[in-house]
């Protein structure tokens, strides 16, 4: 007996899409918890080579290979679900996110390829398009060639890229390299995981959130290096205090955090009112926890805006770097004061 096939039904129109909803999470907030990460790839730490400048043993922002005497080839990766509605919105937050780690370690994008997970017999490939045209705006601006890339059918959609950089192996910033005494900067506000997670519920469009993870950290890489800095990282997925606690650690230092400095975005404080925390700043607070001491008067609700996973966050900058914010400076021993 034949079987007829069921037609697939039709695509949605493009502009009816809210493409939050077909992610389980949102941006940088999805990636697996620091501690959950931590444990699976702490057998594969301590590959070194006489050319590895930077592997995966501190978790810095990129790898950094030395190639010749002047140059370093740096490495990196990052992908992810959708954070706003808007494609052509959520390609250029990527791209700038992907490009954040190059910026991060003193370098200079050279090169970059897409990566793309799409639901194609759910969305319609015009939808792809836009992303990616928003991803090759962002890396034009910063002078970066997308060239291919690989895209998989994916119930899920995902895009960000894999980007290589250079930079000059003496002037690398690392997660490593911090001192104690030195004031900390950050280079873009915080808040924008509130935002985007009460924009996945309610729709709701927050420019100043979008404008802030689409701005390149390439400015504020070039000031701190120019400042002198030696240590740095950007500000992602594990928030201002987890990203903070990793480059402590690795430096062997600690860090006093003046909470009432960090600049927010506007409408983050309201959000964190409301109630539109996200899993993955819960998990983050938690993993950072043992490591925090707060002064009186600290609430909750400050460390879990501390705690805040961000998208294409800023440059968290160990040294003074004019024009950008104070919010702390490091000190003698370990562990993270918020006060």
């Amino acid at each position: 007996m034949e079987q007829t096939r069921t037609p697939n039904p039709p695509l949605p129109a493009p502009g009816a899409v809210r493409l939050t909803g077909f992610a389980h999470g949102g941006g940088c907030a999805c990636k697996i918890p620091p501690g959950e990460l931590e444990d699976a790839v702490r057998g594969l730490t301590g590959q070194s080579g006489a050319g590895v400048l930077v592997g995966l043993d501190d978790g810095d922002d990129a790898a950094a290979v030395l190639v010749a005497e002047d140059l370093a080839v740096l490495s990196t990766a990052d992908f992810f679900t959708p954070v706003v509605d808007d494609a052509y919105d959520w390609g250029r937050i990527a791209a700038a996110n992907a490009l954040s780690d190059v910026y991060a370690m003193g370098g200079r994008p050279v090169m970059a390829i897409n990566l793309v997970g799409w639901p194609r017999e759910a969305l319609p490939m015009e939808l792809l398009t836009e992303v990616l045209r928003g991803g090759l705006a962002v890396a034009s601006e910063a002078g970066c060639p997308v060239i291919g890339g690989h895209s998989i059918d994916d119930p899920e959609p995902k895009y960000g890229m894999a980007v290589t950089g250079v930079a000059h192996p003496d002037r690398l910033l690392r997660n490593d390299a911090a001192a104690p005494g030195l004031p900390l900067t950050l280079t873009k506000p915080i808040g924008v995981g509130l935002l985007n997670n009460r924009h996945k519920a309610t729709g709701e469009v927050f420019a100043e959130a979008i404008a802030t993870m689409t701005m390149l950290n390439r400015d504020a890489a070039g000031s701190a290096l120019a400042a002198g800095a030696r240590a740095a990282t950007d500000v992602t997925g594990f928030g201002l205090l987890g990203h903070l606690h990793k480059m402590c650690r690795a430096s062997g230092v600690g860090a006093v955090l003046d909470r009432s400095a960090v600049p927010l975005v506007e409408g983050a404080a309201q959000a964190l009112r409301d109630g539109y925390v996200s899993g993955g700043t819960r998990r983050n607070l938690d993993w950072v926890r043992p490591h925090l001491q707060a002064a009186p008067g600290v609430r909750e609700d400050d460390l879990l805006l501390l705690a805040d996973a961000q998208t294409s966050g800023g440059l968290l900058v160990v040294g003074e770097v004019p024009g950008y914010p104070v919010v702390g400076h490091t000190v003698a021993g370990s562990g993270i004061t918020v006060r």
